[in-house]
């Protein structure tokens, strides 16, 4: 069953994980619900896209009321394409909320044990990657294009938590959300000769040759696979199965639009009682 089930127009939930741990708030925005115009219609999330930055303050805020996490326990990031993790606190709560340069610098990576911490990331087809410890309250986001998935952020978030955090890996659940499919994503030999780099004898190619040079490629399979690669259990793994590029009534997609676009957003916050 698909795990990413739409709340209501502005977002999805991860019904599997609200529906057993009702004190998470976790999900995806769709493209829809807000004040954005032109290329940015409706619900753009994103602060450096050039948009209005009215609009997007005020679709943030909108999302705020939805979720009831108020903005000002936002945390958000200043998105590199990356693989830097950084563990945040209650301190960081407002950063890059309404200004993108104010957020957590070169950083694709976020983790948090605190509550009332609401960690944000935004998307135009890359894959967000949400992972979670019931029994530690431990939440993190890391967000995932092409080259963060070669310089395998997803497993840097693994091994953070157990070397740092004291996590067995046993109890980590992630789930891997909306993004661009291999239908609608081909790339060429340089990004295909980076995958090949994290792949083992044995390990199934996430990408097929379409023609001379390109291949259409699955990152949030590669992600998948690599996350199993580090000991993630099957089992407690969620994988969506929408695509951002073929879903254009519901999502942005950067390759689709071409580059001019808006920006979904993946969040997740762990509520006190």
């Amino acid at each position: 069953m698909e795990p990413f089930q739409l709340a209501q127009d502005e977002f999805f939930r991860i019904s599997p994980w609200q529906d057993q741990f009702p004190h998470v708030m976790a999900g995806f925005t769709s493209k829809n619900g807000g004040f954005s115009t032109d290329s940015f219609c409706t619900f753009n999330l994103g602060l450096h896209v050039h948009d209005s930055k009215e609009s997007v303050n005020k679709n943030r805020k909108k999302l705020s009321q939805i979720i009831k996490f108020p903005t000002e326990e936002w945390v958000c990031s200043e998105q590199v394409h990356d693989h830097h993790i950084k563990k945040v606190t209650r301190s960081d709560r407002g950063k890059g909320v309404y200004v993108y340069e104010e957020g957590i610098p070169h950083t694709d990576g976020i983790y948090t044990d605190e509550s009332n911490v609401l960690l944000t990331s935004v998307y135009a087809d890359c894959v967000p990657l949400y992972f979670f410890v019931p029994s530690r309250g431990l939440i993190g986001l890391a967000h995932a294009g092409w080259k963060g998935t070669v310089k395998q952020i997803a497993s840097r978030m693994v091994k953070c938590w157990i070397e740092d955090e004291g996590v067995n890996i046993k109890d980590i659940f992630v789930a891997i959300g909306p993004s661009i499919h291999d239908c609608c994503y081909v790339v060429d030999d340089r990004v295909i000769n980076e995958v090949v780099q994290t792949l083992a004898e044995g390990d199934k190619p996430p990408f097929k040759e379409v023609s001379s040079g390109q291949y259409s490629l699955h990152l949030s399979d590669l992600n998948h696979l690599l996350l199993k690669k580090m000991g993630i259990k099957e089992s407690n793994i969620l994988i969506s199965s929408r695509c951002t590029s073929c879903e254009e009534d519901l999502f942005f997609s950067h390759r689709r639009d071409q580059g001019k676009t808006g920006r979904m957003m993946s969040f997740i916050g762990y509520k006190e009682d």
